[in-house]
């Protein structure tokens, strides 16, 4: 499998650091969509704070990745979901952080509301290899 970026030079506004206009998977033997994953420990919990939920979510994420025998360089694309717009940049630093500052194909963030006032954020992606 080879991913690639694909960013064209012209008549488009220029991807950014972490920002690709998209990924394109060659020859993958497998897709892993994941479900959005929540902030949760193991008891199903939420962390009390949106740094604590974003670090949760990430372990979660690799956790999953894991047991499909994946990593984070598997990932392909990430959709955020946050209660407050106010969570964007603590949101994509984390990503970031968590896929060693490599781009994937994400959108900006989606503002929602969620079926527990405890929950802060949620992440879905889609991993491939």
């Amino acid at each position: 499998m080879h991913i690639t970026p694909i960013n064209p030079a012209h008549e488009i506004y220029p991807a950014t650091a972490d920002y690709v206009h998209a990924m394109q998977v060659t020859a993958p033997t497998q897709w892993l969509f994941i479900s959005g994953t929540m902030g949760l420990a193991n008891d199903s919990r939420a962390a009390a704070t949106l740094d604590g939920q974003l670090a949760l979510i990430w372990h979660n994420i690799r956790r999953i990745l894991q047991e499909a025998e994946m990593a984070p360089d598997n990932i392909v694309r990430v959709t955020s979901y946050l209660t407050d717009a106010a969570y964007a940049e603590a949101n994509q630093n984390a990503r970031e952080v968590a896929l060693g500052h490599r781009p994937v194909a994400t959108t900006t963030a989606v503002i929602v509301g969620t079926l527990n006032s405890d929950w802060l954020v949620e992440v879905e992606a889609i991993a491939a290899a």
